[in-house]
């Protein structure tokens, strides 16, 4: 069980004195700490004689903040196991959703933000035209393939090879999307009930997916400005993780990139402690600022040769394609090969064909397709702006998320009236290992710019429903995308 020290709490309480009732105000205090994902669920607080001594308050008042919190559901006190963060169930609305984003179907009038997917890429259409002129050649073979074909995996590597890492056809596995390369890697790498550091917050899916997969998810704390080494190699440590789940490339949901001196630092980390690098690429491709991509830093894989490292066509060109990829150290591919049998046989064929003549073309139509992107980031930001001044975010250099910090932690029921103000969203709950970041709401910048307004306008409206609504009777959780 992980625990917090009273000093590292107290710096997470920050230093101001406390408002009259002071119990009132410590309680809520740890409270925001828990909804906003700086204090997470599972962690054991210090006991009551050292946060009044560290605290500088008395132990009536420390014990009445642990009492209110107790009343409230977000600690639990076992005797011999002290006091312990959790969440609120039922009424609060806080309880955690087990289904992950999947896709369901949006009434007409409702504006899905729960995708983070950008319609098809120019230059898509043409690629299936000439996909189809090569598909015949293989209408005569059985048509599996769990490596992926040839040529696909050949312009894969090439790619691999134009971002500075060596990579041979042999070292990738063409898979049914990213999460399906997640899946063997996890399958190629680990045992029933092994554990895997994630970072929190990050995709949902990939948390499911571990879940669902029979390991066991071990929360890392992002910081505002990305990752603590020290503390991921503790995590790491602490809990026996044998692999980490990383976004270091325009992270989702927050947008942060990792720098080069971290991606070092953290390889040689995870090498020390015996653990698997398992590196999301999705949206590597995504930079949409021109600082962004001459500053870009070199792959993971550089730092750590045993990276696994995922990537997909999903995000850069259309999620239809359904395509992703591994690209596995040297000596590791029959592993995942063989992992990836207990989910399919194989890609399809004619979208493993488009695919590599879209990474062949090259930069030809990542400029475009990053020019869209661009336009759709900067008009949702000034509708935010405009119509919802007091939400703060910062501007990502790429990916295609905003990670919207709430006035107040009424993020869930926010999700949960959305759709009464035509837009659905997904909860910031979801995209945190255990819960909380009720303060947090992930919008994806993927409407077309003439329609951004409109959607700053109705998340507003959602926004003074979710403010005037009380808890729910009950949790609710629709199944999203």
């Amino acid at each position: 069980m992980r625990t917090i020290s009273a000093r590292s709490l107290a710096l997470l309480l920050g230093s101001g004195p406390l408002p009259r009732p002071a119990y009132r105000s410590l309680a809520d205090a740890v409270r925001r700490l828990v909804c906003d994902g700086r204090l997470l669920v599972g962690t054991r607080l210090p006991s009551e004689r050292t946060l009044t001594s560290e605290l500088g308050l008395s132990r009536t008042t420390v014990g009445a903040a642990l009492d209110a919190l107790r009343d409230e559901g977000f600690v639990s006190t076992r005797r011999g196991s002290g006091s312990v963060v959790c969440l609120p169930a039922g009424p609060s609305g806080l309880a955690l959703s087990q289904a992950g984003l999947i896709p369901t179907d949006v009434p007409p009038d409702v504006i899905d933000l729960t995708y983070a997917a950008l319609p098809a890429a120019a230059g898509v259409t043409a690629a299936y035209e000439r996909a189809l002129a090569e598909l015949p050649r293989f209408l005569a073979t059985p048509g599996y393939d769990p490596r992926g074909l040839p040529e696909t995996r050949r312009a894969l590597a090439g790619w691999f090879e134009g971002r500075g890492l060596p990579t041979s056809a042999d070292q990738v596995v063409v898979t049914s999307g990213a999460h399906g390369g997640l899946s063997a890697v996890l399958r190629a790498r680990l045992e029933v009930g092994d554990r895997v550091v994630v970072e929190s917050p990050t995709y949902p899916n990939a948390i499911v997916g571990v879940r669902r997969s029979a390991y066991r998810a071990v929360a890392a704390q992002l910081t505002p400005t990305g990752w603590d080494v020290e503390a991921i190699e503790l995590a790491v440590r602490q809990s026996g993780a044998r692999a980490a789940y990383l976004i270091p490339d325009h992270q989702n949901p927050t947008g942060l990139v990792m720098d080069d001196a971290t991606r070092e630092a953290l390889g040689a980390a995870l090498g020390r402690a015996g653990a698997v690098p398992v590196v999301d690429e999705t949206f590597v491709e995504l930079d949409l600022d021109e600082a962004a991509r001459t500053r870009r830093p070199a792959p993971f894989a550089l730092s750590a040769r045993e990276t696994h490292t995922l990537g997909s066509a999903g995000k850069t060109w259309w999620g239809g394609l359904r395509v992703g990829w591994v690209r596995a150290p040297v000596g590791g591919v029959e592993s995942v090969i063989e992992a990836r049998h207990s989910l399919d046989l194989g890609t399809a064929i004619l979208e493993q064909l488009v695919v590599a003549d879209l990474v062949g073309q090259g930069e030809v139509l990542l400029v475009e397709r990053r020019h869209e992107a661009r336009a759709r980031r900067d008009a949702l930001v000034a509708a935010l702006h405009r119509h919802l001044p007091d939400w703060r975010f910062t501007v990502p250099t790429g990916g295609l998320n905003l990670w919207c910090e709430l006035p107040e932690a009424r993020g869930d029921q926010l999700a949960r009236v959305a759709e009464a103000a035509g837009v659905r969203l997904a909860r910031g709950g979801q995209f945190g290992v255990a819960g909380g970041l009720d303060r947090w709401l992930r919008v994806p910048f993927c409407v077309a710019p003439d329609e951004a307004d409109e959607v700053g306008r109705r998340l507003a409206q959602a926004w003074q429903l979710a403010l005037r609504q009380r808890a729910a009777a009950r949790e609710v959780t629709p199944l999203i995308a």
